[in-house]
């Protein structure tokens, strides 16, 4: 069994080897499974270049800086020749057992995703994000995943994009690359019609700070727009999800907006979420509380 690992990197000097080398050092290669790494850089103007050629890392580039990580994607899922593949982002860190102990069950379903750490760097703080607790393994039936994202629902399987694990037959879904950073259509697409399966372990961890493409006020605008598009192509399928969805979407805008105390926007967004407790809590402290609830919650990851 081979399994292609997709990295794509930009400007990456800083991280490129400690993500590396948790990938090459996996438990069971070459007795238990053959790994297939793919590097593509996109351009990268600091020293990237010059650590992977010091390290004999082999990589492809993309002909021009792409402003985002999906030309890169789509690159190496060409490139791949694995019977399983998992997309990794620069700054992701491996456990030493995530291949091994998701093995035993790839054949069980179409798609795989385990849980992870999160890291944030600017004050320490860690975070376990796992789809449940006490339990090895959890079983999603066919759609499920996919409504769960259609109406941005936070509880059900992790999809993260460094969690995905899926089988060669799905390699040919690929990124968009207009914006070229926005991926969930891409998810939405994967999940559609398929069954899927949770390993209930962190089995890498995520760093974030400021610099994080989730962060990047660009990236959240991009995002937000093409996630607006994505869920209008579903509206006739889906129309009850396709509303849920919607008010979702502006909640995750205006959360966005509230941790960065930019309350004008957050309270524009939030009048257009689901009223909930919740949303109502937000938009009355964005007037006054709001650095204690920022301090206290994770409202925005």
């Amino acid at each position: 069994m081979k399994i292609s690992v997709i990295l794509t990197l930009y400007n990456s000097e800083k991280i490129v080897l400690r993500t590396i080398q948790s990938i090459l050092a996996q438990e069971g290669i070459g007795k238990l499974f053959d790994l297939e790494l793919i590097v593509i850089d996109d351009c990268s103007t600091d020293g990237t270049r010059s650590i992977l050629d010091q390290a004999h890392i082999a990589y492809l580039s993309t002909p021009v800086n792409s402003g985002g990580p999906n030309r890169g994607r789509n690159i190496g899922l060409r490139a791949a020749t694995g019977d399983y593949i998992t997309i990794v982002d620069h700054d992701d860190e491996w456990k030493p057992w995530r291949i091994k102990a998701i093995l035993p069950y790839l054949d069980q379903s179409s798609i795989l995703t385990s849980g992870y750490l999160t890291k944030y760097l600017n004050n320490g703080k860690e975070y376990e994000v796992v789809a449940a607790r006490n339990t090895e393994l959890l079983r999603f039936p066919k759609n499920a995943t996919f409504l769960q994202k259609l109406t941005k629902t936070n509880q059900g399987q992790n999809t993260y994009l460094g969690c995905i694990v899926y089988p060669q037959h799905l390699k040919d879904i690929f990124f968009e690359e207009h914006f070229g950073m926005v991926d969930y259509d891409w998810v939405l697409r994967l999940f559609h019609q398929q069954e899927s399966l949770e390993v209930c372990q962190a089995l890498y961890t995520r760093y974030v700070d400021q610099a994080n493409l989730s962060r990047n006020e660009n990236y959240r605008r991009k995002d937000f727009f093409y996630s607006l598009y994505t869920l209008d192509g579903y509206k006739l399928q889906y129309p009850k999800a396709h509303r849920i969805g919607y008010r979702r979407l502006h909640g995750s805008r205006a959360r966005y907006f509230y941790v960065n105390n930019q309350m004008q926007e957050a309270r524009f967004y939030l009048v257009r979420s689901e009223l909930t407790w919740k949303s109502i809590g937000y938009f009355l402290t964005s007037f006054l509380g709001s650095s204690w609830i920022t301090k206290k919650y994770r409202v925005f990851e």
